[in-house]
């Protein structure tokens, strides 16, 4: 009786497995069919990286966005963004809280290990912002022992981090960082150069130094054997570039 029992009980386990594996590959995966059924495209972000993406008035706006329009538009289901912190996007993506992470997302080693990521739809670089009258900071080299502000999670944290005897100071937003520049409470930000050329037109009392710091890639991610939408997100963003859309879109927001 005893043998039994424990063989029901050892069969209930396995098939308990089975079932979690099956929805642990599956269930999370909102592929095209999934999401042209629900009707939406959800688009997850952080809506605090100008010119990529922000809030106008009550409106999200951007690059990103507008590109995000277009593979929705191309899907034939409607745009919905979620804006959440930076460091919770993936998150997101892999749990299927999210179809798409779009954010000027830079393509890293690290990031491949938990999603996918289409093409490449524009070139970045990261640069320095200090305040106008800082004579102190010149480069990368005289960044050591600063504090330095970033936004928490992305490749300007990673770029920090690793400069000698630097105090981070890691912020929920670059518009946050930048105000502890502004304000002293930081010496330095890190920051792609459309965004630092964003918040310098709006900030006269902040400058963008001269030297860039690192060349950056940027992708959309997807969650990972996605293929189904990672092939669609690749059709659009090929014809956006292809149609010269994505230039027209950076200068639109960039202007």
């Amino acid at each position: 009786m005893k043998k039994n029992l424990f063989r029901i009980i050892s069969l209930v386990i396995a098939a308990l497995a089975v079932i979690a594996a099956i929805s642990s590959c599956g269930g999370s995966v909102n592929d095209v069919d999934k999401i042209k059924a629900r009707g939406k495209l959800i688009m997850a972000t952080n809506a605090s990286f100008p010119p990529f993406e922000f809030v106008d008035g009550s409106e999200y706006v951007g690059v990103d966005v507008d590109m995000a329009k277009e593979i929705a538009a191309d899907l034939g289901v409607e745009l919905e963004i979620s804006d959440m912190e930076f460091a919770s996007i993936i998150g997101a993506v892999q749990s299927g809280k999210a179809d798409l992470g779009i954010a000027g997302m830079s393509v890293n080693e690290e990031r491949k290990q938990s999603v996918d990521f289409s093409i490449e739809y524009t070139k970045s670089q990261l640069y320095i912002l200090v305040k106008a009258d800082n004579a102190d900071i010149l480069g990368p080299d005289t960044l050591v022992n600063k504090t330095i502000a970033v936004q928490t999670g992305t490749t300007s944290d990673t770029f920090a981090s690793d400069v000698e005897g630097a105090t981070m100071q890691r912020f929920s937003s670059f518009l946050d960082a930048a105000q502890a520049v502004k304000t002293g409470k930081a010496d330095a930000m890190v920051v792609d150069v459309l965004t630092a050329e964003a918040i310098i037109a709006e900030n006269a009392d902040l400058k963008m130094l001269e030297e860039p710091l690192a060349d950056e890639g940027y992708a959309i991610a997807v969650a990972k054997g996605n293929q189904t939408l990672l092939d669609a997100v690749n059709a659009t963003l090929t014809r956006l570039i292809d149609e010269g859309k994505i230039e027209e879109f950076k200068t639109k927001y960039a202007g």
